[in-house]
């Protein structure tokens, strides 16, 4: 049987390239992963994620997918993989993250949160139990267990009573999905997610809390939500100390060019973000060479190909000055190509990355390469 993660590659630190096999195909690590929020990656089509910005997973988003379309229509489609035509590995997140964010219109209690929709006011509850089944009938690849993220900053008592909340939300999320099977016919992977702010104590006692779980993988929630890199850098560092060496970790919601390598030299496999989307429909475009502002006048008369380094077709195709043009005059077609671009440029980010840790030269590139990524052009 095809193991579900292998190490292909070790470097002298922690960086290192692997292998996740799922039903719905391989995904070579390490790996930015697009956000789908609600069954789209947006302004991109499926066919440019799949043939010219080569994701080779993406994420739903289990709140916004349990609101709309809702899980009627979700399994009469045959699962997510279906509804949206796309034939490669996908992972779900809990919902937790979004409950969080709606801090205003929700209660939070033992037995899960009672939240009000963003959409119609309407009120729904969700606990560890309900979560699983909503990703169960999503039918995600990958799958994460229910969570709460606390805010940043966040007092101590706060983080210890949250992480220990949400350990034993883990262990009814275990529960539920051993008690229930999947759905379409294809193997689903639980992942438990670290928490405990930025306290050193409590991230390594959630993290030897997770890694006995022995999950299939394994993932960092509660960073990037408003702490300093450096914070982020050192909790991830810690954490990547206990987290088993044989499964993958997924470092949730990061981030900037230069944070995906330095997350990858601190032993990181996998991470998502919607920076990439967010920032293009605001006219930032990440290149190796650097960031552009695509509404800077210096742009204006610059007949040159978007990105003469850049992978994606809408790089040769169009010129910056056209691309500023479109912008300006707040055309939709501005936020499609650098939407792609943008996700082309991320994609092809750690697959340098990974061809560097294969060559056994990663760090040494490592720390030529990202003060040339953080230049402003």
């Amino acid at each position: 049987m095809q193991k579900f993660f292998e190490v292909e590659k070790n470097t002298s630190g922690k960086a290192r390239a692997g292998k996740i096999t799922t039903d719905h195909g391989e995904i070579l690590t390490p790996i930015f992963m697009p956000v789908g929020t609600v069954a789209s990656v947006k302004t991109v089509h499926q066919h440019e994620l799949r043939e010219d910005i080569r994701a080779q997973i993406i994420l739903g988003n289990t709140y916004h997918l349990y609101l709309r379309p809702g899980m009627e229509i979700m399994q009469e489609a045959g699962g997510l993989h279906k509804f949206m035509n796309w034939e490669k590995p996908i992972l779900t997140d809990s919902g937790g993250y979004q409950v969080f964010s709606l801090s205003s219109s929700r209660k939070m209690t033992e037995e899960g949160v009672k939240f009000k929709s963003h959409i119609d006011g309407s009120y729904h509850f969700i606990s560890p139990e309900k979560s699983m089944e909503i990703q169960r009938q999503i039918g995600a690849d990958i799958f994460m267990a229910f969570d709460e993220c606390t805010p940043y900053p966040c007092e101590y008592n706060q983080a210890k009573l949250s992480m220990e909340l949400t350990h034993r939300w883990l262990k009814r999320c275990i529960d539920w999905t051993n008690e229930n099977q999947e759905i379409y016919g294809h193997k689903q992977h639980l992942f438990p997610i670290v928490q405990g702010s930025t306290y050193s104590d409590l991230r390594k006692i959630s993290a030897e809390v997770i890694s006995e779980a022995g999950a299939d993988g394994n993932a960092i929630g509660g960073l990037s939500v408003g702490e300093p890199e450096e914070e982020m850098y050192r909790i991830t560092d810690e954490v990547t100390d206990i987290l088993p060496k044989d499964k993958p970790r997924y470092l949730m919601g990061v981030g900037t060019p230069w944070n995906i390598i330095e997350s990858i030299g601190l032993g990181i496999d996998m991470m998502d973000c919607v920076m990439p989307t967010r920032n293009a429909r605001n006219a930032m475009l990440f290149t190796w060479q650097g960031v552009m502002n695509m509404k800077n006048k210096k742009w204006e008369k610059d007949f040159s190909p978007l990105d003469e380094f850049g992978t994606s077709y809408v790089d040769r195709d169009y010129s910056k000055a056209y691309v500023r043009h479109l912008f300006v005059a707040k055309e939709y077609l501005a936020k499609q190509i650098a939407s792609i671009h943008n996700l082309a440029f991320y994609l092809d980010l750690v697959k340098v990355a990974r061809e560097h840790i294969i060559a056994g030269d990663f760090y040494e590139w490592k720390e030529q390469i990202i003060p040339q990524l953080k230049q402003r052009l």
